[in-house]
């Protein structure tokens, strides 16, 4: 048992990290079934959302990180279906970016839903009254339709919109605009269909009415989200709490120094990290890690880039906003876990209309068994690309790591 002031090593605070994140739990030796995805979720406490899909979008790859390959429906049903034996066990809110969260968990950004009473990025100020009235519109268009797009909800509020669009998701009418406000704001919740769209219905539809009108007051909701935060990272940064919910600073160090007087957190240093860190009581300590994984972009064992750097030495950035002659790694990047580090990274692409899983670029991190890597990670894309629904995978020519990767797929690749 960690105590006050104890110094933890680089690896062992890895180690502490990897369990937290779920990598040293056990494989399923059947199906992947709902009770697998609930005790995913007990470590890492939501799914961040992305519309990327050029591998696979970013909510269900942390799954396979963790399980292997499942039926995507599993997840799907999880977030879009509520029945008496299987009630819905997510709900789509603003955790560390747009996320599906524990149902249950959902009064617990309500002061989230207070500060953005008129959209992330708004005011009072900003809400003219023709826009408050458009909120209540909306409310009682989707009571009358059931879960709606954007589109939808303008077709049936005589709000069609004239002219072309340019399809990108800055272009939206004020009827989808107002949606996301609500959705901000906790008066609606989405589940994705057809396209990784919104379908917006009333939040007490999704978590339920009881759920809904729960209210936890600001400083005892934030000091639970900081609680959780430290159960799914093990050890950490105040910074690194901070994050993973995207909580304010101020809020943020009021609550540390209540879980460090409850002994719900423990101070510790970690060598190598420049700030102080606090450690989970109740952490797992394993000896050793032995899991490889592909890790999406947006996981979070791998999401806060600081966080990653200092626990792996990895300095790594999403490049898709990177204009291509520049990119030094690729378009939609995963690093690559063997054991305890952080080995490779490779350029991802489903492409569907070959039936393969292209590798674009394949790099090995500085000092690994290239051989090894190679070799493991071969059998990792294997397995990606069969719960993708391909046929195989294709190596390209970009990368150190390229070679080796194609010999170990025995030059098919």
């Amino acid at each position: 048992m960690a105590r006050i002031g104890d110094r933890l090593t680089i690896e062992r605070a890895r180690r502490i990290v990897l369990a937290a994140q779920g990598f040293t739990d056990p494989l399923p030796s059947g199906p992947v079934t709902r009770r697998h995805l609930q005790r995913v979720l007990s470590r890492t406490r939501f799914l961040q959302m992305d519309s990327v899909s050029i591998a696979v979008r970013a909510h269900y790859m942390p799954l396979f990180s963790r399980l292997g390959p499942y039926d995507r429906d599993l997840l799907d049903r999880a977030a879009g279906e509520s029945t008496a034996r299987a009630p819905r066990l997510l709900a789509e809110y603003w955790a560390h970016e747009a996320a599906l969260i524990p149902v249950q968990d959902w009064p617990l950004f309500g002061w989230r839903m207070a500060d953005y009473r008129f959209g992330r990025y708004g005011s009072a100020v900003d809400e003219p009254a023709e826009r408050s009235a458009l909120r209540v519109e909306i409310a009682t268009a989707i009571a009358d339709l059931g879960p709606s797009t954007g589109g939808e909800l303008e077709e049936y509020l005589g709000r069609r919109r004239e002219g072309p669009r340019r399809g990108t998701w800055w272009d939206r009418s004020e009827v989808k605009h107002v949606c996301e406000v609500m959705l901000a704001a906790g008066e609606l919740s989405a589940i994705r269909r057809g396209g990784f769209n919104r379908h917006y219905d009333l939040a007490a539809n999704i978590v339920g009415p009881e759920i809904a009108a729960t209210v936890i007051d600001r400083d005892v909701a934030i000091r639970t989200l900081v609680g959780k935060a430290i159960g799914a990272l093990g050890v950490a940064t105040e910074t690194d709490l901070r994050d993973y919910y995207r909580l304010p600073v101020a809020d943020t160090r009021s609550a540390v120094a209540d879980l460090v007087d409850s002994g719900d957190l423990v101070p510790v240093e970690v060598d190598g990290w420049d700030r102080p860190a606090f450690l989970d009581p109740g952490a797992r300590v394993p000896r050793r890690v032995e899991r490889s994984a592909l890790l999406a972009p947006f996981d979070p064992l791998v999401f806060f880039r600081p966080r990653l750097q200092r626990l792996f030495d990895t300095h790594y950035r999403i490049e898709i906003y990177v204009p291509e002659h520049k990119r030094v790694h690729g378009y939609y990047v995963f690093p690559y876990l063997l054991d305890e580090t952080i080995s490779a990274r490779v350029d991802l692409k489903a492409e569907r209309a070959d039936g393969v899983l292209a590798v674009l670029g394949a790099f090995a991190e500085d000092g690994v068994d290239r051989g090894h890597v190679a070799r493991s990670l071969a059998a990792d894309l294997v397995s990606m690309a069969t719960w993708l629904g391909l046929d195989g995978v294709r190596v390209g020519t970009r990368g150190d790591l390229a070679p080796g990767l194609r010999a170990a797929l025995g030059g098919s690749g």
